[in-house]
């Protein structure tokens, strides 16, 4: 199934709450139909999202997809994370970590920070 694109409120075809009421749900329908969704304001402020079922389902799925790499991008980065820390196991640990913090900072008028400075 193709990835809905999630619009903001914004840009997403408006209809006023009059209109619902003086066309009715058929028309609003033939609206939702054309579009896949449509925003009802009430003076111009955004009350309400209505959406074809093709639209929520599309939305349904892609919130389920997302979902489940989560545990899998969590898994990488604790990774990382332990790859990263494990020097800190190692027996000259101690060592290295006093020896760097004795040393003069050598910027070169940089500022510098984290893995990738």
């Amino acid at each position: 199934m193709t990835q809905p694109i999630l619009d903001t409120l914004d840009a997403l075809p408006r209809t006023p709450a009059s209109d619902v009421k003086k066309h009715g749900w058929r028309g609003v329908m033939q609206s939702v139909t054309h579009h896949g969704k449509v925003l009802v304001t009430n003076h111009n402020a955004p009350e309400a999202v209505i959406l074809s079922t093709a639209e929520y389902r599309a939305m349904v799925e892609a919130v389920r997809a997302a979902q489940a790499q989560v545990p899998a991008t969590l898994e990488n980065l604790r990774k990382r994370f332990d790859e990263r820390l494990s020097v800190l196991n190692e027996a000259d640990a101690g060592e290295r970590l006093r020896a760097l913090i004795g040393q003069a900072p050598r910027l070169e008028g940089k500022v510098k920070a984290g893995s990738g400075f």
